[in-house]
Parts: C-alpha cells; structure tokens; sequence
C-alpha cells in the first residue's frame, strides 16, 4: 500500500511539472483552452510514469535514504516516461497540439522536482533528528560515549562504514576525516566528510586535527594492505604501537569498540554536583525557549548589521593573512557533544615557502592583533548561534583537552559568546574559579543576569578585562551553601574560607 501511494506521489509530481513547463514554455501566458487542448498530453504522461516508474523501482525506494543511484534510476526512468508518452500522443494526433520543446522543458523540471523533493526530505529528516537530540539541555552525553573516528581508505567500503554510522551509530562516532588514495580528491567530500588528505599524510592530519581540537581515538582503515604504500603501512603501524590512537583494519574486523577519549585532566579532588531535584527544576523552566528565540532574532539582526564589517575584515584578512579567512576548532557544547566552533584565521600559516616553522609572533598580524583586541574574530561564530551551537550568554566553550569532567555541569546549557566568567574574572583567573563562575550561572541564568553579563561585555571590549574577587567569593559561596562543592578540595575550601 505504501509503494502505491508513492508511486500516486511521483506521478502528481510529474503531471504537476508538465503543466509548470506549459507555463514556462509560453512565458506564463498560457491560457485555459490551451490547457484543454493539451490534456491527452497529461494523460499519456500519467499512464507513462504509471507504467515505467515501477519498472525502476522509483516508488519502492525509502526518500529519506536516498542517494546517487536512486537519483541516476530517476533520470533513466523519466527518459522513458518522456519517450513512452511521445509515442502515445504521436499515434493519437500527431503531436498537433504539442509544442517541440515542451518534453524537453518538461523533463528537465521533472527531474528538478522528483530528486529535489527526496533531497529536501532527506536534509529534513536529518535536521529533525539533530533537532531532537539538540532539545535536551539540561542533559549531559557521558563522554566516553563518543569516539572521534579517521578513516583510512576511499572504497565502497568506506561508503558502507559512513551509511552504517549514520543510521546505527550517529550520537556514538564522530567522523573527524577521511584520507583518500589520490591527491586529487584532497578537499572534496563523501557523505559531507571532507577528504583530508592521502595515507601517507596520516601523521599530518592527526596532528593538525589535534590543533583543532579534534583528538582522533580510532583509525578505521577500510583499504587493503594491496593498496596502501609502505610508508603509510608503517605510520599507521607506528600510531598503533603508541597505543593512544586504536587501529582497526575494517576488511578484517567490523565493529565500533569502545572509544579511549583522553581524560581531559580528570581533577579527583573537586567536583560540581547538581542534584537531580534541581536538574528537573531547571529543566522545566519557561526561559530556554525564550531564550533561543532571542538569540535567533538578535543573531539575524546583527549578521545584517555588521555586513560593512565583516566585508572590511574580510578584506583586510585577505591581505593579511591570505585564505582560508575562516578557521575551525571543535569544541564541547551543550550536553558534551562536540561542535565546530569558527572564527576569523588571524595567524598566518605555520610554515613559510621554505619550510621553515615561524614562531606565533612571526605569524600574528596587525589585522590579527586588531581583530582579537575588539573581539571581531569571532563574528563568525553568529553562524553557530543561529544553528543552535551556541547562544550570546553562556560559558565559554572550550578544547576538550581543557574541559575537565570534575567541570562537566558547565555544559548544562549551551556555550555562549560572552558569560559570567569573562566579564568577571577573563583570562587571568584559574580553571576553578572559571568552573565555579559559570555553573554558578548555570543555576542562575535568568534574563536579567543575561542583559547584565552583555552589558558588562561592552566595557571589558573597550578597555580590557577587569578581576571582581567579591563577585568571585560570591559564587563560592553560594556553590558551597547550595552543596554543590564536592571532593577533597572541597571540604579544605570550606576550612580555609571560613578561617578567613
């Protein structure tokens, strides 16, 4: 029953694209008799598609899965539907009433609607499932639930690894890359994975993955020993016996395993505790959504706003620095799950045209300097708001390597551009202290503390960052009264503080 209304579907599609075809075909001046007249046109496309759609499966296929060799049958199939449905209109009347370039016209939109309309829906269903697992953000991903994968091959095999990902494994494996077997291929994409490079580049791209903040913890090799040089055969052997980065020859052993994600610094003295209680009241509360909706409308305002800027920055970078003007890393963001944070590229490139590494002050430009001072380099990250990676206000996000789980209930809601920690304390101040800012946020985000924190944004750009040790002791405080203060660290705070 499902295959025929589908099949009803595509044959509403393709009726709807002759009759779209008529109009363009008469520059939208098509009158009703004319329509009349082209009726047994219609008809004859109808009983086509009716009969040589199933022939190629159009209607069996699932639109959500949709992929190239679903689109190319298409294609063939509506060959025939347009041939099919020539002949049947030449033997009734000779193809009178029928203009030369219709069917042309008509396949053409044809194809347009039927492969469009399966590539909407697929985008669709994959944006409502991010959508879903995005909803949740008061609820934190165990980090070693996800694994950060490097592919090693370019193979159906490595097709049938991603399709796999996607459907069984998409929340639990992290597709950092792919290395591919010719230089050629090198930026191009498969599944919307980039092509990094080719195997005997691995060491490279692990390391500059590294830089981004994307730490690899499996190799799947999905290529043969046959194919792969021994240069390559020797890093990849030389990245195993490290014992950091797990290699798994895909053609030998299919399976996901489970994942070695650096600890991050793990601190076993202290710790912030939320209780369940206060999760679920936190949860419930009527703000979040509002928020959102706020940083959505100011996002689109401020992209049209800062246009001229982001046009000079633009510029002034390309002279500068040179492309990309856009770099990555990957951060955690709400609930623990990674995301690509950007930001305008304000360092030239590590090497010069000799080779030679240069020193961060030898790669800094002016622009660069400018633009860090003012915080104009992350106007990119506008993008991440609007995509919901971000909001204005919030945490800071960070590199995983500097997200310490003791911390994690920072990521109790989503990364922000400014928060409490930068407007009070900036960079100056420790890892703990910035920890117990922002969870003290975290449990008093309201709109109020909002407007105050981007209030407070504006000074701090102008003239610099400024330390408040009371607003510091404060949220200390109230941490440690509230007994989200655990560990060691903890109890030895509480001594020492109310000594002083």
């Amino acid at each position: 029953m499902r295959t025929i209304k589908l099949l009803f579907v595509d044959i509403f599609i393709i009726i709807s694209a002759a009759i779209i075809s008529v109009f363009l075909r008469d520059n939208l001046e098509t009158s009703p008799e004319r329509m009349l007249r082209l009726v047994p046109y219609f008809l004859a496309t109808a009983v086509s598609a009716a009969l040589i759609l199933p022939l190629f499966g159009s209607n069996r296929s699932i639109w959500r899965f949709s992929s190239l060799p679903d689109y190319l049958r298409l294609t063939i199939a509506m060959v025939g539907v347009v041939a099919c449905s020539m002949a049947m209109i030449f033997a009734f009347n000779r193809l009178d009433e029928v203009p030369r370039s219709l069917p042309l016209i008509q396949f053409n939109v044809s194809i347009a609607l039927l492969i469009g309309l399966r590539v909407l829906y697929r985008l669709h269903h994959s944006a409502r499932r991010a959508h879903r697992a995005s909803m949740t953000p008061l609820k934190i991903v165990e980090q070693t639930s996800t694994q950060t994968v490097l592919l090693v091959g370019l193979s159906r095999l490595t097709e049938t690894y991603l399709q796999s990902v996607a459907e069984l494994a998409s929340d639990g494996v992290n597709i950092a890359g792919i290395l591919g077997h010719r230089q050629r291929h090198v930026g191009r994409l498969v599944a919307t994975h980039a092509i990094l490079g080719t195997p005997e580049h691995i060491k490279r791209v692990v390391a500059d993955l590294a830089i981004k903040g994307v730490i690899v913890d499996k190799l799947i090799v999905t290529a043969s020993f046959a194919s792969l040089s021994e240069t390559a055969l020797k890093d990849i052997e030389n990245i195993k016996k490290t014992g950091v980065i797990e290699v798994v020859y895909l053609y030998d052993k299919l399976g996901f395993g489970t994942p070695s994600i650096p600890s991050a610094g793990l601190s076993k003295s202290l710790a912030f505790k939320i209780t369940p209680d206060e999760l679920n009241v936190m949860q419930n509360r009527r703000y979040w959504g509002g928020k959102r909706i706020v940083d959505i409308l100011a996002a689109l305002i401020l992209v049209a706003l800062t246009t001229p800027v982001t046009l000079f920055v633009t510029i002034s970078l390309l002279i500068a620095v040179g492309r990309p003007l856009v770099f990555w890393q990957q951060r955690p963001g709400l609930g623990g799950r990674p995301f690509r944070l950007y930001k305008f590229r304000t360092m030239a490139a590590a090497y010069d045209v000799d080779g030679r590494k240069l020193s961060d002050e030898e790669r800094v430009s002016g622009i660069g300097v400018f633009l860090r001072r003012t915080r104009l380099d992350e106007l990119p990250q506008l993008l991440n708001i609007l995509r919901g990676d971000m909001s204005f206000v919030g945490p800071r996000p960070l590199l995983p390597r500097d997200q310490d789980n003791a911390y994690r209930a920072r990521l109790l809601v989503r990364p922000g551009l400014t928060g409490w920690a930068q407007v009070v304390g900036g960079r100056a101040i420790s890892a703990e202290d910035k920890a117990a800012l922002d969870i003290w946020y975290v449990r008093n985000a309201s709109l109020a503390l909002d407007a105050k924190i981007l209030v407070k944004t504006v000074p701090l750009v102008i003239f610099g960052e400024t330390i408040s040790r009371k607003l510091i002791e404060n949220a200390w405080a109230d941490l440690r009264s509230a007994g989200v203060l655990q560990g060691r660290l903890a109890v030895q705070q509480n001594h020492d503080r109310a000594a002083a």
